[in-house]
Parts: structure tokens; sequence; C-alpha cells
């Protein structure tokens, strides 16, 4: 056990007169567990009055609401769906993904997720489940691009910027390796055209676009990307640290200035989390994501 959770309720929780509990409910068939899970919240629910779920409500981070102006955060969601391309099918998410979806697919600590009773998780990152459902739709050798908004919750400390639920505009693209490192190319350009065109949209003076190389192989991508798009600062990003055990081969942050210089509001790079659904080295994936409070909040800060 690790030594910051030596003390505590926990040990003495995991220690029942049967074995360590957990050990226990981990190994229970799935409907047995969730049949307990949810007797469980029955029980305490049963329990609990009026002014017990208001004062919840009042205090814990994960209910309150968020902080950034619902029209303006509405303008933002607008402004950046309108920017992607037709080729990008809208879709509606659900708030919950299977359990594991955060940490087996795409490499997120299990315990910065919030699970439910019902073998699922509540949503914490709108292309991890972007990334089942173009799974689902590959077949062949056309891409499948998606985008969507969504709310999420994520279990991470609280600090300045950090929020337990906030909104985000994501796309993916999935498809077959051509060759040569051609998909790569072409849909990097793709996705960033339509990122740097929405925070525009959304009202930032300008954007940028930097690129973090992973691979050699990938050196050349920040000069592909700049000739494409003759109106952004496209610039190599070689120090950053976030994300390099996240991403594969490439990975790239969007910035834009809404009055007070430029700020990241944007992420992205390939990940081989189709190639992992699927079973197949041969499959690609590029995701990318605009933070829509992140946004909110520039577009709302004073000037």
């Amino acid at each position: 056990m690790d030594s910051s959770n030596r003390s505590g309720p926990l040990p003495r929780v995991l220690a029942g007169p049967g074995g360590p509990a957990a050990d226990v409910l981990a190994d229970l068939p799935g409907a047995d567990l969730t049949t307990l899970q949810l007797e469980v919240a029955r029980r305490r629910a049963a329990k609990l009055r009026g002014p017990d779920v208001l004062r919840r409500y009042r205090e814990d981070r994960f209910t309150t609401p968020a902080p950034v102006p619902f029209e303006v955060a509405r303008r933002v969601e607008d402004a950046l769906l309108s920017a992607a391309p037709p080729e990008f099918e809208r879709v509606t998410l659900s708030p919950v993904t299977p359990l594991g979806t955060h940490s087996t697919v795409a490499g997120l600590a299990q315990n910065r997720v919030v699970p439910t009773g019902r073998g699922t998780e509540v949503a914490a990152d709108p292309t991890n489940a972007l990334a089942l459902e173009a799974a689902v739709r590959r077949t062949g050798s056309s891409p499948v691009r998606l985008t969507t908004v969504q709310r999420v919750v994520r279990a991470q400390p609280p600090g300045p910027g950090f929020f337990a639920h906030f909104s985000l505009f994501a796309a993916v693209t999935a498809g077959r390796d051509r060759g040569s490192l051609a998909f790569e190319r072409e849909h990097l350009v793709e996705h960033a055209r339509f990122l740097t065109t929405a925070v525009r949209t959304a009202g930032a003076r300008a954007a940028g676009f930097q690129v973090t190389t992973l691979d050699n192989r990938f050196a050349d991508f920040a000069a592909s990307v700049q000739e494409a798009l003759a109106d952004v600062a496209v610039s190599d990003a070689p120090d950053r640290a976030v994300g390099r055990d996240y991403y594969s081969g490439l990975c790239f942050t969007v910035t834009a200035d809404f009055g007070s210089g430029h700020e990241a509001v944007g992420d992205g790079g390939f990940t081989p989390w189709t190639a992992r659904l699927l079973g197949n080295a041969k499959e690609r994936l590029l995701i990318s994501g605009i933070g829509v409070d992140r946004v909110a909040s520039l577009l709302n800060a004073p000037s």
C-alpha cells in the first residue's frame, strides 16, 4: 500500500475479518457488484433529508454550477461547432462510458474518473468516447470524422484553472495507415485549420499552433502545417513536458489571443486508441479538443 494511504479510514475499511474488502469486491461478478452498490446507495440516500442534500449541493465542487456565464459558454460552443468541416459528423454522446474507458483506452488514472454503480463511469474526456464510436464505425479505407461538445467531470485536484466539471469541444479522425505518414500529414493539417478557425470564430484576435515532435519521422510536419495555414503562427515546441506518454508521434497545442496575449486553449495529437480497440496496428487516430470554459473565461475576462 502507498505510504500516503497507511493512515486514515482506508486501511481499517479494507482490513475486514474476511480479508481485504477491496479484493473481494473487485472479484465480484458485475451484476452482483452492481446490486450491492445500488443497495448501499439506496440505504445511504434513505438517511438523508432535504437540508442534507442542499448542504452537499452548496459545498461539493462536483455539483455546484460552473463559474462562466451560460450565455457566453453557449456562444463559444456554437462558434466552435460551426467551424468543424461538414465531413465531421456531430455526435451527441452519453454522459457515461463503459468502466475502464479512460484508463484502459487512454491511460488516464482511474482515480481521476468518477465511477457509477452500474459498471460505467462519468465522461471525463469526450475524445475517449469518440474513439469508441469511431472504432465501431471503422470499415474499409474511408476515414471516420466525429465531433461533439460535452460536459465532463474529472476528479482532479482543485486549483486555479482546474474545475471539477467543464465543457470540451472535441474532434477525432480515425482511419487506416496509407504509408509514408500520408494519413497523419493530411489530417493534422485538417485539424489545425479548423481548430484555429474555431477559436477565431469564437472571438480570438489571433490563433497559434504549437507542434511537439515525439518521433523524428514527424519532424517536418510543422512546416507542412505552416505552409497550409499562412495566417496562423505555427511553431515548434520541443520542450513540452505534458502529454508525452499520452500521445504518439506528434502532439500539439492550440493558442489564442483574446486581448492579453496568446494562451493555451486546446490540445491534441495522434494516439494508438483505435489500434488497441480494434487489435489492428494499421489503425490510426488523431484527436483534438478545445476547452469551452477556458475560452469563455478569457472572453469574459475584464478588459
